[in-house]
């Protein structure tokens, strides 16, 4: 029988130093579940790669349906930080990085669907799972076990543990079964606001004493030689820590970079049998599935500061969700990309054999 190799020393500390509160009562390794073994019997991963972090089950708590205000109501967010938007069609809601550092997973069932938007600070990739599995709405927990550097999640109805980058149930009574995904975009603060000034924003009152201010890993997401588990020399040319956004169909995957997307620009690829249409500039990049009912559109690029980032030869005007906010094509919505997300590059080549380089 195999066992979980135990790193516990990184997370261990980034937990006692970061707290927000000294009335917190300060854990020691006996606190933390996860410390000890667990066997690793039947996964659909390698688990020579699986590390307990040290944290333990719910040791990073995850957040259901936090307290949200509008975006004009708070200050804890600059112009220049990371947030993960999402959209129901109707409303729009920023989740910054500030506050998914610290907790990784936002359950959410009050915004028109059930949702849980899960982020890895580690391999800095974000996705949305729609929660209902199997006819059964459930939230998803973090495990504080880690593949390859990637967050673990775990569904509270099963208990079985899921991989993030793979979008998949890798162990436990799901084994084999993957969610439903949902749109979400990663940009800044400033540029969303521009395009959303009336969404809606989490707050720091989140039930949790935490310093929100402050990055919970030191120098980990600029600092290319930094990792908690070990990762074999990258063979591409890129640094590890660069954002770039992937595109991953089962073994395989194919990168973009922002300098693909300089001055704005819709880019049309094709990828293991699908066609894409990815859009982007210097602060954001997103993806789309095109179908037989859109393959054939012209698609410009339109950003100019409103909502509208793209037009179509049919007189469509779209919105950075796919959503089509104009024409005859109005409230409909592109047909999303299964797995396209943003990430550390080192993730990539730590998941997908020789990966793609749109050129």
């Amino acid at each position: 029988m195999k066992y979980l190799k135990f790193s516990l020393a990184f997370f261990f500390f980034a937990f006692i130093s970061c707290s927000g509160d000294s009335n917190d009562i300060q854990p020691t390794e006996q606190d933390f579940p996860g410390a000890n073994p667990i066997s690793t019997d039947d996964w659909l991963i390698d688990t020579d790669f699986i590390i307990d972090a040290g944290p333990g089950l719910d040791g990073i708590p995850a957040l259901v349906n936090p307290e949200t205000v509008f975006a004009n109501q708070i200050d804890y967010v600059s112009d220049d930080d990371l947030i993960i938007g999402i959209s129901n069609g109707t409303n729009q809601l920023a989740i910054p990085h500030k506050i998914l550092d610290w907790h990784e997973i936002v359950n959410l069932d009050n915004f028109g669907s059930t949702l849980a938007v899960v982020y890895c600070p580690l391999t800095g990739t974000g996705i949305g799972w729609n929660t209902e599995i199997n006819n059964t709405i459930t939230t998803f927990g973090v495990s504080g076990l880690l593949y390859k550097n990637n967050i673990v999640p775990y569904d509270r109805a099963t208990g079985s543990n899921w991989s993030q980058l793979t979008a998949k149930c890798v162990n436990g009574e799901l084994i084999g079964s993957s969610p439903e995904t949902t749109v979400l975009v990663e940009l800044s603060w400033g540029l969303w606001k521009t395009l959303y000034p009336d969404s809606r924003v989490l707050t720091t009152n989140t039930g949790h004493s935490r310093q929100y201010a402050l990055y919970p890993y030191g120098g980990y997401r600029t600092d290319n030689e930094q990792f908690i588990y070990p990762i074999e020399p990258l063979k591409n040319n890129v640094p590890a820590k660069e954002r770039v956004y992937v595109i991953n169909d089962e073994e395989k995957a194919k990168v973009y970079r922002f300098s693909n997307f300089e001055g704005g620009k819709i880019i049309r690829d094709q990828f293991q049998g699908k066609d894409y249409l990815i859009i982007g500039n210097a602060d954001f990049i997103v993806s789309f599935e095109l179908d037989d009912n859109t393959r054939n559109f012209e698609f410009t690029y339109e950003f100019n500061g409103s909502e509208i980032i793209m037009t179509d030869d049919q007189n469509n005007e779209w919105n950075i969700f796919g959503q089509a906010l104009s024409g005859p094509n109005r409230s409909q919505f592109l047909k999303k990309s299964h797995s396209g997300m943003m990430s550390y590059y080192f993730s990539v080549e730590s998941f997908y054999e020789g990966p793609e380089f749109y050129e």
